[in-house]
């Protein structure tokens, strides 16, 4: 049976008063017109005024059922077991009704579609048996019903003055929201540049190139709406930013952010996204403001000097920039209208970064007013580069299993590959621990999954031999299966393809480019040339040159005159390549201090013979000539190293081990973050805490247990234990919860909230296993970001403090928190505007709320009669607090946590 024939086509006069039975005809307070009137409150079959059994319910829901198999003449399609199936799991959904947190107002808002959804959303467990039929049928019928739900509150005597007063509730937010558009709102000769600037905006910036897609597609790029994958962001315990949250709300509270991401996290991607939201009316914060995308490889091109704001446009080749009205850049960031994204610190040389800094210190100066994100790979800037500019400061975090899962689904469907694709290999993921470990970022999730598909299932382990076939798709096998070349076509081999372009890529990387002038692209390989007959015979080397852009994959052209590599991550691999076959050792190690060069040196270690490896990693641990940090930096450097060293003399690998494990423990942020980029191989080398952990001191700055009480008053007192514990759950491999797992019984609050926090990033069972369930509670907020974490904190007991930080319904929250056991509750995630939930918790005393809406109104908490203390960030705007009992007292704080 077609699920597509399974309709709800029932009449009016059928459903109408079946419907009317669900809920009450009038009752106590139900006519004030200042008062909510809740859904839960209308429904006849439960509550004090219940004229509706359960087995009256039952019926209603078997009537719509049964009418509804007549009306679409499915009787003998559906056996009898699934159509009695069907009716119990309506019976269920609307039953739930008698559990929204929401108004008959809101209700009729949302439409009848999405209140059908949430209603079987709430009522998901009774859906889990039915066949797919059997779901469209549930799915149907709910629908018809929902609409004349809908339909039933609209008639009520009391809709319309209900609806004028929650209209005229809503003008103070709209007011808002429309002031905020008019101080955005460009003046009127600016208005026709600035709309055809956001077209611009759009297209340019509007499309998204995902590796491996083209193979199968032909398409070189896919709208950025449709292939965004939002990712989150670490923010520092104490920061401006949460400890975590969606990549996209980066600029949502602090104006100037430094992101950090190694390559391929997908920095460029959130700068393309943060510019175009700009156009979008759906993305309030940022729309209206004008992007200006300045990537620093561009505007550094050639040796330019960085631009001043009134060749923003025309420093990255914006061909409309000559158009801009005289002072318009000056009137747009002066309104603090201006939206700057500059992308990339670490792909100018560390010489230059200075007066990189020095730049955009003088631009804020004269424009204190706009939004700034800067990007760049971690090793590039040492922590607080900014926070003397008021920058906030966040990670972007590696991709979890859900992420994972989420981009290799997306990556297959946008290919037009089967599911089954997809579903072996995330089943390899998550069974090969190096396969896992590597698919940590969208560029080389990218990356296995072209190669997956391309060799039918078959993938390479290392990173080294992934790049290798990746190279080999690319330069060869695509268009020799493809059938491309043709008689007279220019014909270069895999070898002399790969030969030009890391000649390409090594001098760019010699010379602290992440660009090269296209003149000196071709004149480069004119030298090249002679030494290969049988390609120079074919063409020119300009024609050579455009052979090479036009079928590598490789490379490509930012501009008329630049050429560079489709990642960084290709341009370093492939220069190493070279380095390695020049025998360049002496020049490798001597750039190794760079931070420009950390990637290379990882693979020419990869791509070197045994002896050669002793000699690239004796040279970086012996190197004299260098400061003490950069010591560190290389000895941590030569320890990364390791993992690419599948040949190598023992007694080198040895020293080098020693040598990093002299700078372990960690007893910095920077020294922390330096172990996160040397990878999975430092996990060997970490402690576990000292015998009698210490505990921090602490202060009293509330006395009633809320997100300030007892919290360390100069940090964590064990350093040593915390920076450990921050390094390896970075690093988030299942290798790090056995290093963890020593940490689990440690007292330190910060310890523990760093424990905690980090358990998003693993796997839920076992990270929960193994660490989360031994934590000693005290002071402790437990986060919980999806349902399986939920109910793991239940089977563990329950906990007095949890953390929402997750989307899920408050019915989800009921049903899977212990009750009797929560005292302090800490909401990040937006769960519907009323609090009356919270009365089902009778030990509840303190309520955290963190939220970016401009206001809330709290007249709902006075039911909850064990609350003490609702925590609230500054700058809310408050409603309702009269009608809090006096036992009740509102904080106005900076919400911190440890």
């Amino acid at each position: 049976m077609e699920p597509a024939v399974i309709g709800a086509r029932l009449a009016s006069s059928i459903v109408s008063p079946l419907i009317r039975k669900l809920f009450l005809s009038g009752g106590p307070g139900a006519g004030l017109v200042d008062k909510p009137v809740r859904v839960s409150q209308l429904v006849s079959f439960r509550g004090e005024q219940r004229t509706l059994s359960d087995k009256a319910l039952h019926r209603i829901a078997e009537e719509l059922v049964q009418r509804a198999v007549q009306a679409t003449g499915t009787e003998e399609q559906l056996s009898s077991f699934e159509v009695r199936a069907v009716t119990n799991a309506v019976t269920s959904s609307l039953r739930v009704m008698g559990t929204l947190d929401m108004e008959d107002v809101q209700a009729v808002s949302l439409g009848h579609m999405e209140l059908a959804r949430r209603l079987k959303s709430m009522s998901r467990p009774a859906l889990q048996e039915l066949s797919a039929d059997a779901v469209e049928l549930h799915a149907n019928v709910l629908n018809t019903a929902c609409l004349h739900i809908l339909n039933f509150f609209t008639q009520r005597s009391i809709f319309v003055p209900r609806t004028l007063l929650e209209q005229s509730r809503s003008i103070e937010e709209l007011t808002r929201k429309i002031d905020l558009l008019i101080t955005r709102a460009p003046s009127p000769a600016d208005g026709p540049f600035e709309e055809r600037y956001s077209h611009y905006i759009t297209d340019k910036h509007g499309k998204l190139s995902i590796f491996g897609l083209e193979l199968s597609s032909g398409l070189q790029n896919w709208r950025l709406d449709v292939a965004y994958l939002s990712l989150d962001v670490v923010g520092e315990s104490t920061g401006a930013i949460p400890t975590r949250l969606s990549a996209d709300q980066v600029l949502a509270g602090p104006k100037r952010v430094l992101l950090r991401g190694v390559a391929g996290s997908g920095k460029t991607t959130l700068v393309q996204w943060l510019a175009v939201s700009t156009t979008q009316k759906s993305q309030l914060d940022l729309y209206g403001l004008v992007p200006f995308v300045l990537p620093l490889r561009t505007l550094t091109r050639g040796g330019a000097t960085l631009p001043a704001p009134d060749e923003f446009l025309s420093a990255v080749d914006c061909p409309i920039a000559a158009l801009q009205p005289p002072g318009w850049f000056d009137r747009v960031l002066r309104a603090g209208r201006g939206l700057i994204l500059i992308d990339g610190i670490d792909e100018i040389p560390e010489d230059d970064r200075n007066d990189a800094r020095r730049w955009l210190q003088e631009l804020i100066s004269a424009y204190p007013k706009n939004r700034w994100l800067v990007t760049s790979r971690p090793s590039a800037v040492r922590e607080h580069w900014l926070s003397g500019d008021d920058f906030a400061e966040a990670d972007l975090a590696p991709m979890s299993r859900d992420n994972i899962a989420d981009f290799v689904n997306r990556w297959h469907k946008a290919a037009g590959i089967s599911d089954q694709y997809a579903h072996e290999l995330l089943r390899a993921v998550r069974a090969k621990q190096d396969l896992g470990r590597l698919a940590t970022n969208p560029l080389m999730c990218g990356l296995i999954c072209a190669l997956h598909q391309d060799r039918r299932g078959y993938l390479p382990e290392g990173r080294k031999e992934i790049y290798d076939a990746a190279l080999s798709m690319l330069l060869f096998r695509r268009d020799r299966e493809r059938g491309v070349y043709k008689p007279g076509l220019i014909h270069i081999g895999e070898a002399h393809h790969i030969q030009l372009i890391q000649k390409l890529a090594y001098w760019m990387i010699r010379n602290g480019r992440s660009e090269m002038d296209r003149a000196d692209a071709v004149d480069l390989l004119a030298q090249a040339l002679p030494a290969m007959p049988k390609v120079a015979e074919q063409g020119t080397a300009e024609e050579i040159y455009r052979h090479l852009l036009i079928r590598s994959g490789l490379l490509r052209e930012p501009s008329v005159h630049s050429m560079d590599f489709i990642h960084r991550t290709f341009q370093d691999y492939l220069g190493a390549k070279a380095a390695v076959e020049g025998l360049d050792f002496d020049f490798l190690i001597a750039n190794a201090h760079l931070d420009q060069w950390e990637d290379v040196i990882r693979m020419a270690v990869a791509h070197s013979r045994p002896t050669e490896r002793t000699r690239l990693l004796t040279g970086l641990i012996r190197r004299e000539n260098v400061s003490a940090h950069g010591m560190n930096r290389l000895h941590l450097l030569a320890a990364a190293c390791l993992e690419h060293a599948t040949e190598l003399d023992p007694e080198v690998r040895a020293e080098v081990q020693q040598r990093a494990s002299a700078l372990i423990p960690p007893r910095s942020a920077d020294q922390a973050r330096a172990l996160v980029e040397v990878g999975p191989v430092v996990l060997d080398l970490l402690p576990g805490p000292p015998e009698a952990p210490p505990v921090a001191g602490l202060e009293e700055e509330q006395h009633d247990g809320g997100p300030e009480q007892r919290r360390p008053a100069d940090g964590p007192a064990d350093h040593e234990s915390y920076f450990t514990v921050l390094a390896a759950t970075r690093i988030a491999t299942d290798a790090a919860i056995d290093v963890l797992a020593r940490y689990r019984d440690h007292r330190d609050l910060w310890v523990r909230s760093e424990l905690v926090r980090a358990w998003s990033r693993f796997d839920t069972d076992t990270f929960g296993q193994e660490v989360v369930a031994h934590l000693n509670e005290d002071d402790l907020y437990f986060p919980v970001s999806n349902l399986a974490e939920l109910h793991a904190i239940s089977s563990y007991g329950g906990r007095a403090r949890i953390k929402i930080a997750g989307e899920f319904t408050t019915v989800d929250f009921l049903n899977g928190c212990r009750k009797g056991r929560l005292t302090h509750l800490w909401v990040t995630a937006d769960i519907g505007e009323s609090w009356k939930w919270l009365k089902e918790f009778p030990q509840l005393r303190s309520l955290t709320i963190e939220t970016p809406l401009p206001h809330l109104d709290l007249a709902p908490l006075a039911t909850v009669v064990s609350l003490r203390t609702i925590h609230l960030p500054k700058g809310v705007a408050i409603a309702g607090i009269d009608a809090l009992p006096s036992s009740m007292n509102v904080v106005r704080t900076q919400l911190k946590t440890v």
